[in-house]
């Protein structure tokens, strides 16, 4: 990664901590979207606790911390952390069978090592 990628990957990156960690408290806790509609609807009379309804940051908030802003933000900021290591890790895993790779495991224009001849 050159030096100016780095540069706003790590700008990017700071700039969504900031804001995952800060603005996540102001963020509504009214139901929207689909839960909106199935609470309108009345489709919402059957709804359990999923798997995860138990979990350190089910409901976008840490549990076991006091203070709800505090909870809010670092669920905010885990989030954020958890999605750029994901991605991360799913980008280093994709330029590792970059185009410029052939069969074998060889780069192109790789010598065989045998008579020198280019593949």
């Amino acid at each position: 990664m050159s030096r100016r990628t780095r540069g706003v990957v790590l700008v990017g990156l700071l700039t969504t901590l900031l804001l995952a960690g800060f603005g996540s408290y102001y963020a509504s806790r009214s139901p929207d979207g689909l839960a909106r509609v199935a609470i309108d609807k009345g489709m919402d009379k059957g709804a359990q606790i999923h798997a995860f309804g138990d979990s350190p940051l089910a409901g976008y908030s840490v549990r076991e911390v006091g203070s709800q802003r505090l909870s809010r933000g670092l669920a905010g900021v885990a989030g954020v952390g958890l999605t750029f290591l994901l991605v991360g890790a799913i980008t280093v895993g994709v330029r590792g069978r970059g185009a410029d790779s052939e069969p074998g495991g060889r780069r192109a224009g790789q010598t065989t090592g045998g008579g020198g001849a280019r593949l």
